[in-house]
């Protein structure tokens, strides 16, 4: 059962990653989602990362995998989570993740983005900043998480 989006304003957030890698952040909070009852959409700025994350969700823990699918596969309806790089979102997703050079081409439809960033890239920063401009040009509310010295998420803005 999915998140009924029509009557929720969407929240946007901002993860800078300092301390762990996207391999390591993006399975655990695609967990969160799943466990909400929330499908949710990885959009990646390449084919390529969308294959190396394919194979993380499969292999990120011993006990443990993520059902997913890639948009280019058949049914990409029935998928919990799909990777894409295009706009569609044919699972009904309410969640998006934008990773690696993805942006949204719109925020509408769903109740939650999430941007995740290097920020030691300066190139995903630069799509970072820039992202957060438009997003606070709409009628979102936006936060920015930045992980501590520990790997902790402090809310910054």
């Amino acid at each position: 059962m999915g998140v009924e989006v029509s009557d929720i304003s969407t929240e946007i957030l901002f993860y800078h990653l300092e301390n762990e890698p996207l391999d390591r952040v993006l399975p655990s909070l695609l967990e969160k989602t799943l466990e909400r009852g929330w499908r949710a959409v990885v959009k990646a700025g390449s084919v390529e990362r969308l294959k190396a994350l394919d194979a993380i969700l499969w292999t990120y823990r011993d006990d443990s995998f993520l059902a997913h699918g890639m948009a280019s596969e058949a049914n990409p309806e029935h998928q919990p989570i799909l990777l894409t790089c295009e706009d569609e979102v044919p699972n009904g997703a309410g969640v998006m993740f934008l990773v690696d050079g993805g942006v949204a081409g719109s925020f509408e439809g769903f109740s939650r983005v999430v941007y995740l960033f290097d920020g030691h890239d300066g190139e995903a920063v630069s799509i970072a900043r820039s992202e957060w401009k438009r997003a606070k040009e709409t009628d979102c509310s936006c936060t920015y998480w930045q992980q501590d010295s520990h790997g902790r998420w402090q809310k910054k803005a």
